[in-house]
């Protein structure tokens, strides 16, 4: 007699299914993140949700981890349009657009970001972490070197995109303002947030305005930046002379620090974060430049000084790094509620925009690699760091558009650019919009 049941196997499980049961969000499984996420829809529905920093914040900590989530996991939106970064910004905007989150829930949440300080909490954080984080012999050596292209580029991005505009019957201030420096910011959080505060404070518009204009531009700005750098690969690949094969100049080799967390410098990041955004402010009310500006000024200034221990460095870097791992996306599905008017951002797309943001990108690019090779780089990755790397969406961005170059070896550079140069953006901004609409 056969044995049959000793020749039977247990059914496969379906990949799809294996798949599921790997997955996490947040660092946590399907099924505790669906538990948690079903509380927060039975409060919303039962309106019991508190009205309060609470409520605000399991709902965009809940519903932006899970956009951000399924943003960096579908290919084109992961590839060329920013990731889970544009997808949280834009499915928070679409629910309010269509009435789909409770107006009360959405005006919790846009009281969290405005008045209730959350936005700028997180500024603070990006600024003096990613300030103090970086070696000083960065800032001071290699910084003072790739200062120039970073500057050519804007200065390029600026000349192309008022060109076009004037073609296209754009006008050069708005080329520059509206288009220009945001693309060239540093991403969302780093770049187009911090700026529409300035242009609030200086312009007189709600910072919902200028976001709902920036957004679509710095999702197009990451599109022809990933594009152009590919088309740099294989401008380098007919032309070797160009381009140092990955190597941004001999001799040079760029390490970061990296210290171990503690719960302990995690506090002490907080509290110096804390003060120099309050000095940023008691600067403001005496210096007539934006708070944020001063405040960029004031940490470099302490970095490039010494003055500042190496612990409390480190302690400001892991507290940015904290915040950026676990309030990114939560800060950018609350952008989508309080700041981002899809309507306006419906209406911001034409032809001539397309056009005028293909300029800065394309300017960016030109601008860095001629001047960065009179600085002794090769103008291929100059072209790349000092000129794609700033037009990106920040530290999403940098990844794709060297990915696409393949040279992922020049991310310290690229770090420079998305650090040093939306800095230098916030600062620019603060200068110049007062020049370009003083008599308006």
């Amino acid at each position: 007699m056969s044995d049959t049941t000793s020749s039977t196997s247990a059914p496969a499980v379906p990949r799809f299914i294996e798949n599921l049961s790997e997955t996490r969000i947040f660092g946590l499984g399907l099924p505790i993140f669906g538990l948690f996420f079903a509380i927060m829809l039975l409060a919303i529905a039962t309106d019991t949700l508190p009205k309060s920093m609470i409520g605000a914040f399991i709902v965009i900590m809940l519903f932006g981890e899970l956009f951000g989530h399924i943003g960096d996991r579908l290919p084109i939106v992961r590839t060329y349009l920013g990731g889970g970064a544009i997808l949280a910004i834009f499915s928070a905007a679409t629910l309010v657009y269509l009435h789909w989150l409770p107006a009360d829930v959405a005006a919790n949440v846009t009281t969290f970001m405005k008045s209730g300080g959350f936005l700028n909490f997180y500024i603070a954080a990006l600024i003096t972490g990613s300030i103090l984080g970086m070696d000083s012999h960065i800032l001071v050596k290699v910084g003072a070197r790739f200062a120039l292209p970073l500057i050519s580029a804007v200065a390029f991005a600026a000349l192309f995109a008022v060109i076009v505009g004037w073609c296209l019957g754009f006008s050069a201030q708005d080329a520059i303002v509206v288009i220009t420096l945001p693309i060239m910011g540093g991403g969302m959080g780093a770049g187009a947030v911090p700026m529409s505060q300035i242009y609030q404070q200086l312009l007189g518009q709600p910072a919902s305005y200028y976001i709902s204009i920036l957004v679509p531009a710095l999702a197009l700005g990451n599109v022809f930046a990933i594009i152009i750098a590919g088309l740099l690969d294989g401008v380098g690949k007919r032309f070797p002379s160009l381009t140092g094969g990955g190597q941004m100049m001999p001799g040079v080799e760029i390490t970061e620090n990296q210290s171990k967390p503690t719960l302990e410098l995690l506090g002490i990041g907080l509290v110096a974060a804390l003060s120099f955004y309050v000095a940023g402010q008691i600067l403001g009310a005496v210096v007539p430049l934006h708070p944020y500006a001063l405040m960029i000024i004031l940490v470099a200034a302490v970095k490039i000084s010494g003055l500042m221990p190496g612990r409390i460095n480190d302690a400001a870097a892991q507290w940015f790094q904290f915040v950026a791992r676990n309030w990114t996306f939560a800060l950018l599905f609350g952008i989508g509620i309080a700041y981002t008017d899809l309507g306006q951002v419906i209406d911001a797309i034409s032809i001539t925009y397309v056009l005028i943001v293909l300029a800065v990108v394309a300017g960016a690019a030109v601008g860095a690699g001629v001047v960065g090779k009179f600085m002794g780089f090769y103008p291929i990755e100059s072209a790349i760091t000092a000129g794609l790397c700033m037009a990106n969406m920040g530290g999403t961005g940098d990844v794709a558009v060297l990915s696409a170059a393949n040279r992922m070896q020049l991310m310290p550079f690229a770090q420079i650019s998305s650090r040093l140069g939306g800095a230098l953006i916030l600062l620019l901004a603060s200068l110049l919009v007062p020049l370009l609409f003083g008599g308006q």
